[in-house]
Parts: structure tokens; C-alpha cells; sequence
């Protein structure tokens, strides 16, 4: 299971609006194409990714690959993550 501590309410919801989940908005357009490269991006590009925006590979990353990765996004952008 994935630490979800660094991850905001503010990136949680920009990854659910990238999913097309509700309880998202659209970010900037920076962080939409940014998003987009994270998706496309292989193992060796994500972790160059990660170095410069942890918080926003770790949200792609959750939503992407976790069981429940997108319930648990939901609760840190509805501030209830326990």
C-alpha cells in the first residue's frame, strides 16, 4: 500500500479530473500535459519524473496501479483520508 501522506487535496483532485472520476477539476494547462507524460512515460522517464514532481507521479501512480487507488484519492480531495 502506497504512503499517501504527501499527496494534496488539490493534486488528488487534478489526478481524478484526469481519470474523469468525480469530485475532480481541471488543473492548469502545464500540469494537464504534465500528467499526460506521466501516463506515457516508461519506468526509467516516470522515475525522472518523480524526482522533479513526487506528489503528482505518486497521485498518477496510485490512481494508475493501486487497488482502491481512486477511492483513496476521493477521500484526500474530500479532506476525509483517515
Amino acid at each position: 500500500m502506497q504512503n499517501t501522506a504527501s499527496i494534496s487535496s488539490e493534486t488528488a483532485r487534478h489526478v481524478l479530473f484526469h481519470y474523469g472520476r468525480p469530485g475532480g477539476y481541471r488543473p492548469g494547462s502545464f500540469t494537464q500535459k504534465l500528467m499526460e507524460a506521466i501516463d506515457a512515460a516508461d519506468v526509467v522517464h516516470t522515475a525522472r519524473l518523480r524526482t522533479a514532481y513526487p506528489e503528482l507521479v505518486d497521485a498518477m501512480n496510485l490512481a494508475a496501479n493501486e487497488p482502491g487507488g481512486i477511492d483513496r484519492l476521493t477521500a484526500i480531495a474530500n479532506g476525509t483520508q483517515v
